[in-house]
């Protein structure tokens, strides 16, 4: 194993359902296979690096996340060309979520930047980006 290397990540969430529904067939997609399943969580995995949502406790939802808040800002993840960028903005918009900076999509990020952003159930930012 590479020293250094995502072993995982692990995001507490508002409401766990939804965001299976959303991650679930995101991540596949990517790549990813469902991982481990339990009542407040579920995770999924792509080689040795894993991401984990779990349900957050009642207590702990207000006040509710914001990216802009202290800590993560957003996930970005590689795509595998220009075009799967394409087919993935197509099917967030069928899904109906809401692709950010669409003024500027797919060049968001900066001329040599392709990307698409979008948001999850509770707001975070996600990036998938093309290769160079």
């Amino acid at each position: 194993m590479q020293k250094g290397l995502l072993h995982h990540i692990e995001i507490y969430v508002s409401d766990l359902k939804q965001t299976i529904e959303f991650w679930g067939w995101l991540l596949e997609e990517l790549g990813y296979t469902s991982f481990q399943e339990w009542e407040s969580g579920h995770s999924w995995k792509l080689g040795d690096t894993y991401i984990v949502f779990v349900q957050a406790e009642d207590k702990f939802l207000n006040p509710p996340y914001h990216r802009c808040r202290v800590g993560l800002n957003h996930l970005a993840f590689h795509s595998s060309s220009r075009q799967h960028v394409d087919e993935m903005t197509k099917r967030l918009k069928e899904r109906k979520v809401k692709i950010l900076y669409s003024d500027k999509h797919p060049f968001a990020g900066g001329n040599n930047h392709y990307a698409v952003y979008f948001e999850d159930p509770d707001r975070i930012k996600v990036e998938l980006v093309a290769p160079n």
